[in-house]
């Protein structure tokens, strides 16, 4: 015996599973389109039918099928749904040519096809059916008369088919004809019939089903019915059996219904009839008959045993119901065990409107298991989804005892899926089986329409496909970071410290301060006689290009051992600063995550971060409520001291800020003076040891725990450091901690001395880390200060075994190792800060006048003297670096600057910071200066922050759901937006398109992978991906390269466009969503009709465009009124989602 499948896909795997245990040779049919679909691969034959017609059509050639299943000595011939299963035409085609359809006649299939004739039998039979028309409308005229007869609201459906198509529901009369016309048209182009019948639509209706089975002795039975309430566009897409909460009277009543009709015309083989369940009444009415199986018999199968395609191939040849061969039991013994839920898996973006999408399945993982049964076609790693047919990628059924427990069942295989390349309806279904009125059983055909809640759908992370494209990107296009550079040598193997991961961290400053407060931290702090030591490793090291670029990894992959073995350490400083906006724009890390993961793994020693007093952690000034917010949120999230400081020592603008530390949180308020000058120098009498001192008691007063001395180019020396301190111990009450950067080689005796003046605290560095443009070396003055009365008292050799672990971390990080090699006492003429030293080397290399050096170090020095000597710190250290270049590049000398035209357009931070932007130097602004960078503009006065309008908090938060897409929108997110808006939409996007990048190994981020390698990433606790690049392809005609990776064993391929070829394909402009003048395809998919011509005149809703896509149709309509500029797209024409169709002008 050989059967044929006259269909595709999974309908036809199903047909051949059961043809194949009846011991049947099985025969499949393709269209050219779909030569690689899987139903060709799983028959036992398979032959092309339809040459030369489309997709579709290829499945609706009715005589190619008839000769070749002639050809081929086929038995039978089993349509499936859809296609030609309900054409009496091809059922009368195979019984002519001697030819079993797998089916009622072609008499039957007429009768119960016609929609029309089969409400004429049911009506006969007694059985209730909907108002509507007993025969196909298509004259308009007509379909008004007959709707106003019906009344509103009605549903057009079209007479010679099913599954959604040739259906839509007319609320408003004048709506009538323009649906009419796309139902017709759908149906003529779906079904090769565009009659189609009008019926009254029932609002809160539930769609029941009874599946009926006949034979040709006259036998019928029904096996229960079907709730498929759930649609969407009138397309099923879960369905439950039995139904939940149906009353047995009416369940009784509707099957009886369903055989009654079915006897009345003799029907035999497998059909389902359909009825209208009124939820509000429990009326009933017939609404149509199936004469073939249904996509969802699969739940009818699971709760009765019975396998329906078997049966139907059985009637087929004769057999009665009860025969051996059959075995169907009596009606009341059919069995009805538990309950079975079907979804439709599908390849639908539902945050789209249920977009078709297709493209090549990436990575496809199944479900399984107890109670799950899967009928699929299409799902596997490498399948290619094409517009051309029914988005269906595979049918789950889930079933148990309960309603409950199938819900449950459910939502674990949904769950266990995994596919990527492809969008699909996951998600919404997801979101369907959890709502209440879904479990409740009480779901009506409206329900997706009428529940906007559906469509709030939980981010799908897809982390190791965005992960491989990140990869991928950096291996063919490079990281802009390091783009161009030498890639590091990397050969010393990086070595962590040991740690007990099972031993309790010990007792720190953290929980100190968390028991008694600020106030007794900073007494216990003066008390101290050891040298309290606060490690700047993880932010200050090598300001402002090394340290701004370490990524969080790095510092994670130590935290551990610090907590336990640095639990004598006064502070780490870990955050703030640049870093904020570095670790943004840079390392697409969200800063506060950064800070929350690093306090979770080091909760015992405090936490230190540089705040620019009203600058937060930006470069510009914030509203007073912002800093507030920030300062609150830092704590909360784990910062414990705030080293506030201000550019210019201004002291108001460190007010608000200081305020709200010590009102607002449990955190320590250490407010900063920045050092500069030389105090010991009589040629500098501008800061003098009187000005320090009477700054640190301004400060005292002002409410400070702790002084922050912070000498940010490292010009305290030795003697000067000593002097200082003594002196400000001896003046205020509170402690003194000391900041110095290594520019001159000294730094560590300044340290020294500081410790003999008194100095409760210092800030240091790993030694591997350490010097020059970062701290001094903190492994070496442990062992300076051991068994003297200021011995530090920390842990020598986990000290040098964390420096060997740094060592070996710093090797990713050379091409950002910028900073000088020696240390030099030429930064006592130029002053300028670590970071800004670096910062500027970099900016004079890209500028070309790197072999400028010494001439960019002059003008820097000359600057800072004309602008009168000021504080330069961050970020009047970048502004006096802003006019030092602008002046060289324009060949002016900064003596002759006031000589230029007052007006003459400066860099927007110069004009900022000589407007009183950044607040007031000590001594004012020099006039004339002021005078050429302002012309004609008023300098403001005062706090620069009192002028900044207050921010409303919470319509901010609206901005940033916007852009994040999320229902809610977190402290984290709120204030990284409002410090660097651009940045934060950059990273959103960046973490939308590639994932956390944070998760990659530092080499792997900034230089990618080479063929063979392999790395490990930890994307989440207990989650590790092993990822290994195989192969890089040549790049394409369009310039596109091929990687090949092995993800945790298993092949993935990723496509990335090869920046550096220009492409000689053209490809189709993409519309501006923003601009209605531009129309763009809403879906990737075929033009199949153009009605917009250039000049006509369009109205907003006009319709312009048709597309089809899986068989559904698609209209595009005029945004807005306007006249055809451009129409980019003709008949035939495959479209991407998003190109451009028509331009309006």
């Amino acid at each position: 015996m050989k059967l044929l499948a006259a269909n595709r896909s999974e309908i036809a795997v199903r047909i051949f599973r059961s043809a194949t245990e009846l011991g049947y040779r099985t025969v499949a049919v393709y269209a050219n389109e779909d030569r690689f679909g899987v139903h060709r691969f799983k028959a036992d034959e398979a032959y092309l039918v339809g040459k030369g017609h489309g997709p579709v059509a290829a499945y609706l050639d009715i005589p190619s099928i008839i000769d070749l299943a002639k050809a081929r000595g086929v038995d039978l011939i089993h349509p499936g749904y859809g296609f030609l299963s309900e054409n009496a035409d091809f059922a009368r085609a195979c019984e002519e040519n001697g030819l079993n359809f797998v089916g009622p006649s072609a008499d039957l299939l007429g009768r119960m096809g016609d929609k029309i004739e089969a409400r004429k039998i049911a009506e006969k039979a007694k059985v209730p059916t909907l108002p509507g028309t007993q025969d196909p409308i298509s004259d308009r005229r007509e379909a008004v008369r007959v709707a106003k007869k019906i009344g509103f609201p009605l549903i057009i459906k079209a007479a010679f088919g099913g599954g959604g198509r040739g259906m839509r529901v007319v609320k408003d009369p004048k709506d009538l004809i323009p649906l009419l016309d796309e139902a017709q048209g759908e149906a003529g182009r779906a079904f090769g019939n565009d009659a189609v019948f009008l019926e009254r639509y029932i609002g809160r209706a539930k769609h029941i089903e009874v599946q009926i089975i006949g034979d040709k002795q006259g036998n019928v039975v029904h096996l229960h019915e079907r709730d498929c309430s759930v649609q969407r566009r009138h397309q099923k897409v879960i369905e439950i059996a039995p139904s939940v909460g149906l009353p047995d009277e009416v369940r009784r009543d509707l099957c009886e219904a369903a055989v009654k009709i079915a006897k009345s015309i003799g029907y035999y083989n497998a059909g389902t009839v359909e009825f209208l369940l009124d939820l509000d009444t429990h009326e009933w009415f017939f609404i149509e008959m199936n004469p073939r199986i249904q996509v969802e018999h699969t739940v009818t199968e699971v709760i009765t045993g019975i396998d329906i395609v078997r049966t139907q191939c059985l009637i087929a040849q004769g057999h009665s119901l009860f025969s051996d061969e059959i075995g169907m039991p009596p009606q009341d013994e059919v069995p009805r065990n538990g309950y079975a839920i079907q979804a439709r898996i599908t390849t639908e973006d539902p945050e789209k409107n249920f977009a078709p999408d297709y493209g090549k399945i990436v990575n496809y993982r199944s479900a399984a298991g107890l109670g799950i049964r899967l009928d699929g076609a299409m799902g596997d790693t490498g399948s290619v989804i094409t517009p051309f047919y029914d988005s269906l990628l595979v049918k789950l059924t889930a079933s148990a005892r309960s309603f409950d427990l199938a819900i449950q069942r459910m939502d674990r295989a949904l769950r266990e899926f995994r596919i990527r390349g492809v969008k699909t309806n996951i998600p919404f279904i997801e979101n369907v089986i959890h709502h209440d009125t879904f479990s409740s059983g009480q779901a009506i055909t409206t329900l997706i329409d009428t529940t906007p809640a559906l469509f709030n759908f939980k981010r799908r992370r897809d982390r190791a496909t965005k992960l491989l494209k990140l990869l991928g990107e950096t291996i063919v296009n490079g990281n802009e970071q390091v783009k161009g550079r030498p890639v590091p040598v990397m050969d010393l193997p990086v070595i962590s410290p040991d740690f007990d991961p099972k031993a309790k961290k010990p007792a720190g400053t953290k929980d100190y301060l968390t028991k008694h407060g600020p106030e007794k931290f900073a007494e216990w702090m003066r008390q101290q006689k050891r040298l309290l030591i606060t490690d700047t490793t993880m932010r200050d090291a090598h300001q402002s290009l090394l340290a701004a670029r370490m990524r969080s990894v790095d510092q994670l992959e130590v935290a551990d051992a610090i907590a336990q073995h640095g639990d004598k350490l006064f502070s780490l400083e870990c955050w703030g600063g640049a870093t904020f906006d570095t670790s943004m724009r840079f390392l697409h890390e969200n800063p506060f995550k950064r800070l929350q993961r690093l306090r979770e793994r080091i909760p015992n020693i405090c936490f230190q971060m540089l705040l620019r007093g009203a600058n937060g952690v930006g470069y510009s000034n914030y509203p007073d409520n912002v800093i507030r917010g920030f300062i609150k949120h830092s704590a909360e999230s784990g910062m414990d001291i705030f080293r506030v400081f201000d550019s210019l020592n201004y002291l108001p603008n460190l007010k608000v800020a200081m305020d709200s530390i010590r009102k607002h949180t449990n955190s320590v308020c250490e407010a900063t003076i920045c050092y500069t000058g030389d105090i010991l120098s009589s040629d500098r009498d501008k800061y003098t040891l009187k000005y320090y001192v009477e700054m640190a008691k301004d400060l005292e007063i002002m409410g400070a725990h702790i002084l922050a001395l912070k000498d940010m180019s490292g010009l305290c020396h030795p003697n000067a450091a000593y002097k200082l301190i003594k002196a400000l111990r001896a003046e205020i009450a509170i402690p003194v901690h000391f900041h110095t950067h290594d520019s001159s080689g000294i730094a560590g005796a300044s340290i020294i001395k500081a410790a003999e003046a008194g100095v409760d605290a210092v800030d240091l560095s790993i030694s591997s880390l350490s010097g020059l443009t970062a701290q001094p070396n903190l492994n070496s003055i442990i062992h300076a200060m051991r068994g003297d009365k200021r011995d530090t008292k920390l842990e020598q050799k986990f000290f040098d075994d964390l420096s060997i672990y740094w060592e070996a971390i710093r090797q990713y990080y050379e091409p950002f190792d910028t900073s000088p090699k020696f240390g030099s006492a030429e930064v006592y003429r130029h002053e300028m800060p670590g970071g800004q030293y670096t910062n500027l080397r970099e900016q004079a290399r890209a500028l070309g006048l790197g072999a400028r050096w010494p001439e960019v170090v002059r003008y820097y020095r000359e600057v800072n003297d004309l602008l009168g000597d000021i504080v330069k710190v961050t970020p009047s250290s970048k502004v006096v670096g802003d006019l030092a270049i602008f002046l060289l590049t324009k060949g002016v000398e900064p003596k002759d600057m006031v000589n230029l035209e007052p007006g003459t357009a400066f860099p927007e931070s110069v004009v900022d910071m000589l407007s009183g932007g950044l607040g007031q130097p000590k001594g004012g602004w020099p006039k004339a200066v002021q005078k050429v960078v302002l012309g004609d503009r008023k300098p403001y006065k005062g706090r620069p922050g009192a002028r900044a309008e207050k921010v409303d908090l919470e319509a901010t938060r609206e901005e940033v759901k916007a852009i994040t897409k999320r229902a809610e929108c977190c402290d984290d997110d709120l204030y990284a937006y409002l410090m660097y808006p651009q940045v934060f939409k950059d990273l959103v996007k960046y973490v939308n398109e590639y994932g956390h990048a944070r998760v990659l190994p530092t080499p792997a981020f900034f230089y990618g992978l080479k063929p063979g390698e392999e790395i490990s990433v930890e994307i989440q606790e207990g989650k590790i991906l092993i990822i290994k690049l195989i192969y890089v392809s040549e790049p394409d005609k369009e310039g596109l390269r091929t990687l090949t990776f092995e993800l945790n064993g298993r092949a993935r391929e990723c496509v990335i466009a090869d920046k550096s070829i220009k492409s000689e394909v053209k490809r189709r402009t993409k519309a501006d969503s923003a601009d209605k003048m531009q129309i763009g395809a809403p879906i990737p998919a075929m033009v199949s009709a153009v009605t917009a011509t250039v000049g006509h005149k369009v109205k907003k809703g006009e319709k312009l465009i048709i597309l089809e896509a899986m068989k559904m149709q698609t209209t595009v309509y005029a945004l807005t009124d306007g006249i055809i500029a451009r129409v980019e797209v003709q008949a035939g024409d495959q479209v991407e989602s998003k190109d451009l169709l028509v331009k309006l002008r």
